[in-house]
């Protein structure tokens, strides 16, 4: 039903748009006038109305969302109705009008028309939920090939009836199981026949790129149905750490090694770091120099350690510390602190069992080099022994390094004694860059905060 009808229900879709901001205007006006208001704002409300029926569509926000996030289409919303916005705006000035229109009454039919078009997708998804729960608007589909892929689509689709998506069948290769109680096609040539006789509407094909004839004769098969056909290339295969599809010189391309965590999302990252480490250094100045006073009384030396590391990309950098141990000449020879180490001063043994040592660390974060957060930099010696050992190892130096990590809050810092320990730790870092977000930095340092400072394994 809601297939056939689409076009009536975007117009509908696109009139209930228009009608929040017409509403969204007279709150506004509501709660800022307290008498009448000049003409002009009546005039841009039903401008921006006009408008935004014009202009939201361009920003695909009446195609079917089914499968994509709510988050994304919040900001699909809020870059087409601050188009809209900007635009109404433009027009007071052009008709000499700017000083007759209130700045607040803007402000507040931006906040409330925003709200009122977010709104509605909220109570349109939560409808649609329901619907779907009862066993409606349900899409059929077939899974062409059941490898990592095949299993993570088909995990996505089925863990909730909300998706609204079904799994009539599932074509899969020999040796490669299914799931309980879904029809398992076990001949390529049969697929076309049970997509017309289920009544499927999407095919979705998870076959690596070695299979293109395959995906070409189920093409071919169906060229004369109206069923979506979806390739997933078999990226999950491949442990790297990313598998965003760009554009590039005009063609698709997989983002197969590029961190997350660069674009607008790392300017953001970047501009957080700055922020905080200096008001950190400030804040805990007074504490710099009472450690400063300790480790000059303690033992001889300078206060602060200096040791190359690796940065982002495999730069040198040197990462700073406060001193913890009596002042030695390694050889060329990095050996990691351990239990009872002789040549950790006693207030140096303080500083790392509650990781205040890393404090000066804030100012290579200052300078760019560093992160609050991310893979906590290793000796060079230990990364040439490492990087041979431990298969994507390198993979953590994509990123900057940071003063506390995801591997850190999970217990993994201090001695790694055993390849077992840095291997763990290894995947933590590779877990962390593949899902960075901001969200996720602010929740390791919070926990950075309780839990993260302290460990048996630091020495």
């Amino acid at each position: 039903m809601f297939a056939r009808h689409h076009d009536q229900l975007a117009l509908m879709a696109r009139l209930l748009d228009a009608g929040a901001i017409w509403l969204a205007a007279i709150l506004a006006s509501e709660v800022r006038f307290a008498t009448a208001h000049a003409p002009i704002h009546q005039f841009i409300q039903y401008f921006g109305c006009a408008i935004a029926f014009i202009v939201l569509p361009g920003f695909d926000v009446y195609t079917s969302w089914r499968g994509r996030g709510l988050f994304s289409l919040a900001a699909r919303l809020m870059s087409g109705w601050s188009l809209v916005w900007l635009i109404s705006l433009l027009l007071t000035y052009l008709l000499h009008q700017a000083d007759s229109l209130s700045r607040l009454w803007m402000v507040y039919w931006y906040a409330f028309a925003l709200a009122g078009l977010v709104g509605l997708r909220v109570v349109t998804r939560a409808v649609l939920n329901l619907l779907r729960v009862a066993g409606a608007n349900n899409k059929r589909v077939i899974i062409v090939g059941f490898g990592r892929t095949g299993r993570e689509m088909y995990r996505r689709a089925t863990a909730h009836h909300t998706t609204g998506f079904k799994i009539s069948g599932i074509y899969a290769a020999e040796g490669e199981s299914t799931p309980e109680g879904r029809r398992r096609i076990t001949d390529s040539a049969h697929i076309a026949d049970f997509a017309r006789e289920h009544g499927i509407h999407e095919i979705w094909i998870t076959l690596p790129m070695s299979e293109h004839r395959l995906m070409q004769e189920i093409a071919f098969s169906l060229r004369n149905d109206f069923i979506d056909i979806k390739w997933m290339p078999s990226v999950l295969d491949f442990d790297l750490l990313n598998h965003n599809v760009g554009n590039f010189l005009g063609m698709p391309a997989v983002e197969m090694n590029k961190p997350p965590s660069l674009g607008v999302r790392g300017t953001i990252k970047a501009i957080f770091d700055r922020g905080f480490s200096a008001l950190v250094l400030v804040a805990l100045s007074p504490l710099f120099l009472l450690i400063a006073i300790l480790i000059k009384r303690d033992s001889p030396g300078p206060v602060f350690f200096r040791q190359e590391r690796l940065g982002m990309d495999g730069r040198v950098i040197h990462v700073y510390k406060f001193r913890s141990m009596k002042v030695h000449n390694e050889h060329g020879i990095v050996t990691q602190a351990t239990r009872g180490d002789s040549r950790v001063t006693p207030i140096g043994a303080f500083l790392r069992r509650t990781s205040l040592d890393e404090l000066p660390q804030f100012i290579n974060v200052l300078k760019g080099e560093m992160s609050v957060v991310g893979p906590r930099p290793h000796a060079m010696a230990h990364n040439n022994m490492y990087k041979e050992q431990l298969d994507f190892y390198m993979l953590r130096h994509r990123v900057k390094p940071g003063i506390t990590g995801w591997a850190q809050i999970n217990g993994y810092r201090g001695e790694t004694d055993t390849l077992d320990k840095m291997a763990k730790r290894v995947e933590h870092d590779i877990f962390y860059i593949r899902n960075w977000s901001f969200w996720l930095d602010l929740r390791i340092i919070f926990w950075t905060a309780f839990r993260g400072w302290v460990g048996s394994n630091a020495y």
